[in-house]
């Protein structure tokens, strides 16, 4: 039997073995493949000198930049070791603290610790000239700066008050490794914020820094792989390996896989070819002021990395092919809490096509969505990840729109995504479809986290956001969603509706047909049983809003007779739902209206064909 575990401790509320109740969550499920432990994000392992057909240059915090590097006696540093590289080199490096950035290359290297050493790439410098001013305020002079500004899209009358124009520089202080938050003025300083003087060239700290470890942005990047010339040698359109690396603490995007932008609708063979193969594998990504991973290039894989602590978006993927993010743990986006702005743990932009999110963690993302494919991807893939606590589960859902509060999956602009096996635990939303179609959604489990189906008359021309828009489906090719075989649990009278199909009533004469072309053979359970019991809210329908009140399966039965005539609803359930290792117990009534689980779905789940059916997440 599958377990799963955790590297880092994440506070997993307990789970009662009776039932859910109030607003906990159940500890990971058991997913897939018989006796196979998976773990979320980086694990401890001792790396072989890597299996590679050039040059291994070793390098050490305090190596000698004159030294050829190739003898672990004699290590150049890291910043000599990335001009001299070429493709099917290899860099090993030591354990310790390298303070740089700007590391740039174009060849298919291999980068790696040193057998179970710790390497630590840190953008920071230690700030230890600290001196009271005659206010009394820590002080301390300062040559590296990284102001910013917001992009032209950004609606500052509508944002500015809660996000403040300070907060787009991307200068940090760090305080014995935590974070601390801009003001706009000394006079606004307090305990754990900063201010900096552009003028004069100087920081402030409302916090004592005496007898503590102060850091402060020392460089934008870390890593960056550039499609250009460098060091005297034309791109092999190959990307790195990388493992075993811890990357923070640096002012812009951490690490950089650099190419081709699109800015047409092109085809797929037209983009992702700088830097193809890409592989991040046990690494940790955290505190990044913008972004911690910005990748282009075909046949990427992240696997087993951690991306923790970062602001627009923690990984973003621009028009890439045949991805796959496996086993990682994406917490804690939007850590200064931009409003106005469209964050994700994980954003997947710009014409992608085929790329699978597998069996990921995504938590602690109050101020962010989770994982967010961004017009124009085809044929994604997300199945058996667990995401818990993505926005505010108590934030209501608004009559005339679908997109309020923050969604744990999200689909927009784009056709064609296979969603099963997955575990949404108190989430605003768990999933959000939104001017898509073909999604198929299929055997997830929804705990305090709404299913939500929508479409605009957006996309029938460019917008602010230009021709993206129009990279999708058109607005009437919005539909042939499928959605079967989902539990749907309330533990704490949620006040919205547990799945949520809508579009505008002035669309409700143009898009007259249901969006969903299959909703069945779900089951949908009130831990406390309500007299007027939200089941759905459901568009369109022949009235003046265009939407329909559902209280239970049998009222969408009525208005589509092919709806939802094997579901249930438990109004009202003392049972047992989960074991302790949270599956869906196996005596648990509803799965007897589970249906047959289509070939392709359980392919790429990993569900044998030996397998019963079943209801909700495995």
């Amino acid at each position: 039997m599958k377990t799963r575990s955790f590297i880092t401790p994440l506070g997993f509320a307990a789970m009662a073995v009776a039932g859910l109740f109030a607003c906990q969550a159940p500890a990971p499920a058991d997913r897939t493949a018989e006796n196979e432990k998976v773990v979320y994000g980086p694990y401890d392992t001792t790396y072989e000198l890597p299996d590679v057909s050039g040059t291994i240059y070793y390098v050490a915090p305090d190596g000698d930049a004159s030294a050829e590097g190739t003898t672990l006696e004699t290590p150049t540093t890291i910043e000599a070791a990335i001009s001299r590289v070429v493709t099917n080199d290899a860099i090993v490096m030591r354990g310790g603290t390298y303070r740089t950035g700007g590391l740039t290359f174009n060849q298919g290297i291999t980068i790696q610790p040193y057998q179970d050493e710790k390497p630590v790439l840190n953008g920071t410098f230690v700030a230890d000239n600290w001196q009271q001013d005659s206010d009394g305020v820590w002080v301390t002079d300062w040559e590296r700066f990284f102001p910013g500004e917001p992009q032209s899209w950004w609606n500052k009358e509508r944002n500015i008050e809660s996000t403040p124009m300070h907060r787009f520089n991307n200068d940090c202080v760090f305080v014995n490794g935590d974070y601390l938050q801009s003001v706009g003025s000394k006079d606004e300083l307090e305990e754990g914020t900063f201010f900096v003087d552009y003028d004069a060239k100087k920081i402030y700290l409302g916090t004592d820094p005496s007898g503590q470890l102060v850091e402060i942005t020392a460089f934008n990047n870390a890593i960056i792989r550039t499609p250009e010339d460098v060091h005297g040698k034309t791109t092999d359109k190959r990307g790195p390996v990388i493992k075993g690396l811890e990357v923070t603490q640096y002012a812009d995007i951490s690490v950089l896989i650099d190419g081709l932008f699109p800015e047409e609708i092109s085809p797929e063979e037209a983009h992702g070819n700088d830097a193809v193969g890409t592989v991040f594998e046990n690494c940790s990504f955290t505190k990044a002021l913008r972004v911690a991973v910005f990748a282009h290039g075909d046949s990427m894989v992240m696997r087993n990395c951690k991306i923790e602590d970062t602001n627009t978006e923690g990984l973003y993927i621009v028009a890439s092919d045949d991805v796959l993010l496996e086993r990682n743990i994406f917490a804690h986006n939007n850590i200064e809490n931009w409003r106005g702005y469209f964050p994700a743990a994980v954003k997947i932009f710009n014409q992608s096509h085929r790329v699978v999110c597998r069996e990921n963690l995504v938590t602690n993302q109050p101020n962010s969505n989770g994982i967010w494919y961004d017009v124009g991807n085809v044929d994604g893939v997300f199945v058996n990840n667990r995401v818990e606590n993505v926005g505010q589960v108590d934030q209501a859902a608004l009559g005339d729109k679908v997109w309020v509060g923050r969604s744990g999956f999200f689909f927009e602009i784009s056709v064609g995504v296979i969603v099963a096996g997955n575990e949404f635990v108190n989430n605003n939303q768990g999933i959000l479809i939104l001017n898509a179609a073909g999604s198929e959604m299929y055997n997830n489990t929804f705990i305090n986290s709404r299913a939500s189906f929508g479409r605009t008359a957006r996309g029938d021309g460019a917008d602010h956001f230009g021709w993206h828009v129009t990279s999708g489906p058109g607005v009437e090719e919005r539909e042939n969603h499928v959605f079967v075989n989902n539990l749907l649990i309330d533990t704490v009278g949620m006040e919205t509706p547990m799945l949520y199909v809508w579009q505008p009533a002035e669309m409700c004469e143009r898009l007259s047909e249901s969006t969903l072309k299959a909703v069945d053979n779900n089951v949908y359970v009130k831990m406390n049983k309500e007299e007027s019991p939200l089941l759905a809210l459901w568009s369109p329908a022949q009235n003046e809003e265009c939407q329909a009140r559902i209280s239970d399966p049998a009222d969408l039965n009525a208005l589509y007779e092919t709806f939802e005539t094997n579901s249930k609803f438990y109004n009202g359930f003392d049972g047992a739902l989960f074991s302790g290792d949270a599956q869906i117990v196996p005596g648990f009534e509803g799965h007897q209206v589970a249906s047959d689980i289509p070939e392709n779905i359980k392919k790429v789940a990993g569900w044998s064909n030996a397998q019963i059916n079943f209801i909700g997440a495995r």
